[in-house]
Order: structure tokens, then C-alpha cells, then sequence
């Protein structure tokens, strides 16, 4: 595993001051080289002396074009990883106009694996063309060695995963994620940034199969179980912690991470539509007649305690079933008055 090592660049005005010293130089030893090899083969005498100069200005021109190779600027929120003939010799953070060794390089190069590999899965995917040409574009393209450490946004594709009761569900998600260890970005994976997608992906598919969509699809009989509708911010939790174990290879820690979409499959929607609406009919059923029960004891007791009608147990028992007829009925209730006698 890689480690990032911080060092120092110099700054890039001391040595553009230098360079202006060095072009001052180069022009005018090639001009006076030039000039007096004029003057020396007008006058017939050794043009050694021009030579030697025009000589030495080729070669600090070659020098000067070396030294200007080094200048380069990091913006806040960037950084640049340095390397020499492949060996990591550190990251510069500080931002600014900065210079360091010509020879560090500035692209990490191609890998002819990973381009193999991306060009399998494209071939295999159901990507349109122009997605497909998007994707192999960025897999061929060399990492920079200039990485950016602010926080990125994943927006995550919409899923049809089965969770934890096997129910067929589109989920998607949202990470924020930022490079914390520029060493393990470039040199432990291929490519952070797909290797970020590949596993926001994996980490969302794992995190939907180990919890119910509702209570209503969970197995167990408890309420406090969690799920994916009801405990948003303890799904977020989890999913946030699985993220932040497999990135953490690539040097990558994961700000937040939230599920941006949740629903049923198109297939079931309608099947568990009809079940919710039948839930909520038998909970309200249920509130009614417990309300009704209530209100029929307390008319009977209320009746029976102040003795003004003495009712046995076959007219109680015809009350309750009025009462419950007409309180726990739909319609509106239309009673029969009897004006004679119940017998």
C-alpha cells in the first residue's frame, strides 16, 4: 500500500526571474556569435571565438528550454503527485505558481490491461453508442498526475436490486467523496474515479439485499427493525460505512452518501399498491370498531346506573347490535321508529 508524502516546491517567480536572465543571455551570445563571425571573415582572422559562442548559446537554449519545462500552478484544492523515472518522490499542495524538476513526470500513462478490460465490459453492457464511446474514452485516457482533492458528486444510476424479502426494487443513491490520499488514488488502483463508481454500485446493491423495503415486507414482528422507506438516516449510515471500507484502498474517504430514489419495481408496484390500500382500510376499520365497542359499553353502562330504564339482557344485547350497525356503518344509518311495543 502507497503513502502519501508531502514536499515542497519551489516558488515559480524566483526561477521565471532566472529564466528571463537565461533568454537575455542566450540571445545575445547567438547575436554576438553571429556578429563577429561577420566581422572575422571580413577581416580573414579565426572564427573560433564566434563559434564557441553560437555553441554555447544552443546549448543554453537547450538548458533554458529544460528549466521552463518546470514551472506549472495548482489551484486551491489541487495537488501534484511527483515522480522521477517512475519512483514517488511526493505531493505538493501548496497552491500557487510553483517550480519543480523538469523531469517529474506530468501523466501517469495508459494501462493496455484496463483499457482491455473496460473494452469487455462496454461490449457486454446495454450502453448506447455514444455512452459507450464516452466511457472508452475516459478509460484510455491517461490519469494526470495533478489530482484534484476537493469534493467530488456521484450521482448513482437507478437500480433494480431485490431486497432483503426477495421484492424486486429500484434504488439509487448519491456519494460525496473527495481524494485524501493522493499516493493510493495513482499507484493502488488502475482508475479511482470508475473504481469510485464500480463501488458505490456494489456498496448500494449489498446495502438494499440486507433490508425489508417496509415493515410490511419484513418477516420479523417487530417495528423497530430497519428498513429502507422508514430509516432513511440509518440506511444512510450503513451505506456511508460500507463506502467508506472499500474506498478507503484508494485513498478516498466518503463525505455523505443518501439514497436519492426508492420505489417498487414496475412489475409489483401495482400488487403492493393494492396491498397498502387494503392495509390502511383494515387499520380503519380497526380504529372505528374499537371507538364504536367503547361508545356502546358506555351507553348501556349509562343507562343501567341511573336505573330510568331497566333493559334485560336480550334488549342489551339488541341496543349493542343497533349501535354497532349504525356507528361502524358506510352509509348514513336510516332507523325504523316503533311506536308500539318491542313484543
Amino acid at each position: 500500500m502507497s503513502t502519501e508524502k508531502k514536499i515542497k516546491a519551489a516558488s515559480g517567480w524566483g526561477m521565471l526571474a532566472l529564466s528571463l536572465v537565461g533568454t537575455v543571455v542566450v540571445i545575445a551570445l547567438f547575436v554576438g556569435g553571429i556578429v563577429l563571425a561577420v566581422a572575422t571573415e571580413d577581416s580573414g582572422e579565426s572564427a573560433t571565438l564566434p563559434v564557441i559562442m553560437v555553441i554555447a548559446s544552443v546549448v543554453l537554449f537547450i538548458a533554458w528550454c529544460i528549466l521552463v519545462s518546470g514551472f506549472f500552478t495548482l489551484q486551491p484544492g489541487q495537488a501534484r503527485v511527483c515522480i522521477l523515472f517512475g519512483d514517488y518522490k511526493g505531493t505538493v499542495r501548496d497552491e500557487g505558481f510553483r517550480w519543480a524538476n523538469p523531469f517529474y513526470s506530468r501523466s501517469m500513462g495508459s494501462d493496455g490491461t484496463a483499457e482491455n478490460a473496460t473494452a469487455e465490459v462496454i461490449s457486454k453492457s446495454g450502453l448506447s453508442l455514444g455512452k459507450q464511446i464516452e466511457t472508452a474514452t475516459k478509460a484510455t485516457k491517461a490519469l494526470s498526475t495533478k489530482v484534484s482533492v476537493r469534493a467530488r458528486t456521484l450521482n448513482g444510476e437507478i437500480l433494480k436490486v431485490n431486497d432483503k424479502m426477495g421484492n424486486p426494487i429500484e434504488i439509487a443513491n448519491v456519494v460525496v467523496w473527495h481524494v485524501a490520499d493522493t499516493a493510493k488514488a495513482l499507484f493502488d488502483v488502475d482508475n479511482y474515479e470508475q473504481f469510485v463508481a464500480t463501488q458505490a454500485e456494489t456498496a448500494l446493491r449489498h446495502v438494499a439485499s440486507i433490508y425489508a423495503y417496509d415493515h410490511a415486507e419484513d418477516s420479523s414482528d417487530s417495528m423497530d427493525s430497519i428498513t429502507l422507506r422508514s430509516n432513511i438516516e440509518e440506511v444512510s449510515t450503513a451505506l456511508k460505512h460500507e463506502l467508506t471500507q472499500r474506498l478507503s484502498p484508494a485513498g478516498v474517504a466518503v463525505d455523505d452518501a443518501r439514497l436519492t430514489h426508492l420505489a417498487y419495481a414496475p412489475e409489483i408496484a401495482q400488487a403492493m399498491l393494492r396491498r397498502q390500500q387494503a392495509e390502511a382500510v383494515i387499520a380503519a376499520r380497526k380504529k372505528i370498531v374499537e371507538g364504536a365497542v367503547t361508545m356502546v359499553e358506555m351507553a348501556v353502562d349509562e343507562l343501567g346506573q341511573h336505573g330510568k330504564i331497566d333493559l334485560d339482557e336480550e334488549r342489551k344485547a339488541q341496543m349493542a347490535s343497533n349501535l354497532m350497525v349504525v356507528l361502524c356503518g358506510e352509509s348514513e344509518a336510516k332507523p325504523i321508529v316503533n311506536a308500539g311495543s318491542l313484543y
